[in-house]
C-alpha cells in the first residue's frame, strides 16, 4: 500500500499558507510607502540642517533673501541658488568654487510623496498655512526656518507628513 496525502491534508496545508500569505503580503507591499516616508523624513532632517548652516555662516541672514538683505521680499529663487551656489558670508554669489560657502545641497531635493521639487517662499508676516495643499514640494519661510513638506497625506502610523 503506497503512502500519499489525502485530500484533507493537503486542503489543511492550502489554508495554512494562505493564512501566512494574508499576513505577510500587505507588509510588502507597504513597503514603497514606507520607503518614501523615510525618505521624507531624512530630506527634511538634511535640509534644514543646511539651511540653519547657511545662516550661521551668512551673518544670521537665513536663505531666500536676494543679496542676503533681509529688507527684500525672499523668493524661491534666491533660496535655490543659495542652497545650491557658491557665495561669501556677504551672500556675494559667484559661480565658480573659489568662494568660501557653499553648495550646501547639490539641487533642492524631490519631494517622495508628491514628487514635486517647488519652493513656497512664504515673506515675513505671512502666516505659515495650516495644511499641505500638494500644490509644491516644500514650504519655506525664512522669518521663523520652518521648512516642511507640501504632501497630504500620512504615514502608516497616521502621522501627517506635513506634520514631519
Amino acid at each position: 500500500m503506497r503512502k500519499a496525502f489525502t485530500l484533507v491534508e493537503i486542503l489543511i496545508v492550502v489554508v495554512i499558507l494562505g493564512i501566512i500569505a494574508a499576513i505577510v503580503i500587505p507588509r510588502f507591499s507597504n513597503a514603497s510607502a514606507t520607503a518614501r516616508a523615510s525618505m521624507l523624513g531624512d530630506q527634511l532632517r538634511v535640509t534644514r540642517m543646511q539651511i540653519e548652516v547657511f545662516k550661521a555662516q551668512h551673518v544670521g541672514v537665513p536663505p531666500g533673501y536676494p543679496q542676503c538683505n533681509r529688507s527684500q521680499t525672499p523668493t524661491e529663487d534666491a533660496f535655490v541658488q543659495y542652497m545650491t551656489g557658491f557665495s561669501d558670508s556677504a551672500g556675494t554669489m559667484n559661480p565658480v568654487s573659489g568662494r568660501r560657502f557653499g553648495p550646501y545641497l547639490r539641487e533642492v531635493p524631490v519631494n517622495p510623496v508628491n514628487d514635486k521639487s517647488s519652493v513656497l517662499v512664504l515673506a515675513y508676516g505671512d502666516e505659515f498655512p495650516t495644511q499641505a495643499s500638494d500644490q509644491y514640494g516644500w514650504i519655506y519661510q525664512p522669518s521663523t526656518l520652518k521648512f516642511k513638506a507640501d504632501s497630504t497625506g500620512a504615514d502608516e502610523d497616521g502621522k501627517a507628513f506635513f506634520d514631519y
